[in-house]
């Protein structure tokens, strides 16, 4: 198992980790069938009222897919297969308040989990880029999600400058990310006091508030989600030129901003 999940029976909370710290909490196949299956079974599951979602290890919440997955695409520009668009809990219909907990990097595709959490607590060491443009990819999903959270020149420019540049938890705040920045190691914690006074509130007026504040933005982001998977499958450089340039990452140099 590559995914832990632990549920407080007192206060309602359950605490949903990645468990790949020797790969930086990269989601391989196993890992993304977990998150659905988890998602899913948090909707039939009415002793949990709010969950927190974090990464083991310290050094990284997620760091997107795994490089080392092999996933087959069809040769058409209008279809995509993307093993990550399940992972988050509004792609798998779960209403119930999410909070992301970063320590570390969190990059790529973990925005898919950013992006569909409800507010994302960090602590000050914690780091955010995004690494398509780098490596020949385009950033789409990725990019689509944090647009929902941050100005639109600060999603433009973390997803443009790719491994160049990461963006700090402080930085984060301020651009609206990031709701709480804590002392290093903190972050679950507090991710865990919050959802605990979220879940003691009664849960229909709780998953409610969660369904119409997501529908305030709703219809645009649809929209863009529409037009993703045509992206990337005509802005992709090709998988073995991808590896490449992954292969060459060493050398590049970044910058806290």
């Amino acid at each position: 198992m590559t995914l832990r999940t632990e549920t407080d029976k007192e206060t309602g909370v359950a605490l949903v980790t990645l468990d790949r710290p020797d790969r930086h909490n990269a989601i391989d196949l196993a890992t993304a069938a977990e998150l659905t299956a988890a998602w899913r079974a948090f909707r039939f599951d009415d002793g949990v009222r709010a969950v927190v979602v974090t990464g083991a290890g310290g050094r990284a919440f997620c760091t997107g897919i795994d490089r080392g997955v092999a996933v087959p695409q069809p040769s058409s520009p209008y279809t995509i297969d993307d093993p990550l668009i399940a992972i988050g809990p509004k792609a798998n219909d779960l209403w119930k308040p999410v909070i992301a907990a970063v320590e570390g990097m969190a990059c790529g595709g973990a925005f898919y989990l950013l992006g569909e959490a409800e507010f994302v607590i960090a602590s000050e060491e914690a780091t955010f880029f995004d690494p398509h443009t780098t490596y020949g990819m385009v950033s789409a999903y990725e990019a689509i999600s944090m647009a929902q959270r941050m100005p639109f020149g600060e999603v433009a420019r973390m997803s443009l400058m790719g491994t160049a540049e990461r963006v700090t938890a402080r930085r984060a705040y301020e651009t609206g990310l990031v709701s709480e920045v804590t002392a290093p190691g903190g972050a679950v914690a507090a991710a865990l006091r919050a959802a605990a006074v979220i879940a003691s509130y009664p849960t229909e007026g709780v998953q409610g508030t969660v369904r119409a504040v997501w529908s305030a933005r709703e219809a645009a982001r649809a929209q863009a989600m529409a037009h993703a998977p045509h992206l990337i499958a005509l802005g992709n450089l090709a998988p073995e030129r991808q590896a490449e340039l992954f292969r060459g990452r060493g050398g590049n140099g970044f910058r806290l901003r």
